[in-house]
């Protein structure tokens, strides 16, 4: 049986290239940390997670910095308990990545995000952003539910908050989070 192109995408994402994979890495770093970008680098993964090439969609690449979250030391009138620096942040990096392409796009939702890559300092993420008020996607009939849905990523309803939120079930509960 023939394979599709997305299977071979997805089969050279198993095993990528690193050598590209490095000198476009070099690139991103001395860039911004949130850059708009023409189309999807990883296609078979952002159509996954319902990308379309049509007028409404943009892709988002964001930059994090790798390592412990730690929080700048607060100088006085604090509880001893409280001036801890390195504390647990409960989001994931991925739910991170999508709430700051979020603010730099305010007027955009995220529809989701996934991974591209990572070296010794940042990590790299791209997301998959919708223009809500465009009249492509308040006219068709699978998309026009992020019309409703101000501010998603904020709420934790986003695939990485619903993750970080730990709602992922493996069982038969069922939950709309639209």
């Amino acid at each position: 049986m023939t394979e599709g192109m997305y299977h071979y995408i997805q089969k050279a994402w198993k095993q990528p290239n690193y050598s590209d994979l490095r000198k476009r890495m070099v690139e991103w770093r001395r860039g911004n940390a949130v850059v708009k970008v023409d189309k999807p680098l990883r296609l078979d993964r952002a159509r996954n997670l319902g990308y379309k090439a049509k007028p409404g969609f943009t892709v988002v690449r964001v930059k994090l910095m790798r390592g412990g979250r730690e929080r700048t030391r607060p100088r006085s009138g604090r509880k001893g308990k409280n001036l801890t620096i390195r504390k647990n942040l409960m989001m994931n990096y991925r739910e991170v990545a999508e709430q700051r392409a979020n603010s730099k796009y305010p007027n955009l939702e995220v529809l989701n995000s996934y991974w591209i890559g990572k070296d010794g300092v940042y990590t790299f993420y791209e997301v998959i952003m919708i223009d809500p008020t465009h009249p492509q996607i308040i006219n068709d009939a699978n998309l026009n539910w992020i019309v409703r849905n101000k501010g998603r990523v904020y709420r934790g309803k986003t695939s990485a908050g619903i993750k970080a939120r730990g709602l992922r079930y493996k069982g038969k509960r069922k939950t709309k989070f639209f």
